[in-house]
């Protein structure tokens, strides 16, 4: 069994890793900079939309500032010293942090200093299921490995505004009516439809779908039958499938490849 998730997500040196998708996009970041940290790895986070302000003891350095020159800057400077860095353009009134533009995480990821940049490149308001809006997801043409995340008690859930971001756009794409309930064959679908959560990953990139929450009742039994439905679709781009329980010990509970 692989506990690590920078193993099993096959995360090395020298790449830029998109987040998106929804259930637990923040968490999975900070998780993965603690571990490329035990790597020795030097880590920049961020994100291409919004996030919220990491936590005491997430990250080694905060760093917000409008003027992306600046931002550059100060990762070329302090990141041998803090080893993981955090920026955003600003402070926003809701209390989460705007992302950096598309251009800025390329020049970070080119940086001397920089081992791997982790983006969150997508939104979902904390709900477990999402489909991407119109201008969703800002992946970041720099990256090479796209991790796409859904949370497995999205499953069996209602389809409505409580439960799943966008349920309009899930409507429309998996065909499951607003109000009826969440079934495995709908979560696959917004794992491998053109329109679903790896929307706009780019054509040389690495894709991997996360299952998360695994350790909620049933977890494993849900992910397991989502995942085989995802299977059969077989996309082109998926290398593999991990099940995965970012507050549970370990984090990874199986992976599953086609």
């Amino acid at each position: 069994m692989v506990d690590s998730l920078t193993e099993a997500l096959g995360i090395k040196a020298r790449d830029v890793v998109s987040l998106v998708g929804a259930g637990g996009k923040t968490t999975l970041m900070f998780r993965l900079a603690k571990e490329l940290l035990l790597r020795g790895m030097k880590v920049v986070t961020t994100t291409t939309t919004k996030i919220a302000e990491p936590a005491l003891g997430e990250t080694g350095s905060l760093f917000v500032d409008p003027d992306e020159g600046k931002i550059k800057d100060f990762v070329r400077r302090h990141l041998d010293r803090y080893a993981h860095i955090t920026v955003a353009r600003e402070r926003l009134e809701s209390g989460k942090l705007k992302g950096i533009s598309q251009k800025l995480v390329g020049a970070l990821w080119r940086l001397r200093e920089t081992d791997v940049v982790i983006v969150e490149a997508d939104g979902a308001a904390g709900r477990p299921v999402k489909a991407p809006r119109e201008n969703e997801p800002v992946i970041p043409t720099a990256t090479s490995l796209v991790v796409a995340i859904l949370g497995t008690d999205g499953m069996g859930k209602e389809l409505s505004d409580e439960n799943v971001f966008q349920p309009e756009r899930v409507s429309k794409i998996t065909g499951i009516p607003v109000g009826e309930r969440l079934t495995d064959e709908a979560m696959a679908i917004l794992m491998t439809h053109s329109e679903g959560i790896f929307k706009g990953a780019p054509s040389s990139s690495r894709v991997v779908a996360f299952l998360n929450k695994v350790d909620l009742p049933d977890g494993v039994a849900k992910a397991r039958n989502i995942a085989q439905k995802v299977l059969d679709k077989k996309h082109q781009k998926i290398e593999k499938i991990v099940l995965g329980q970012l507050n549970s010990e370990p984090p990874v509970v199986e992976v599953i490849f086609p």
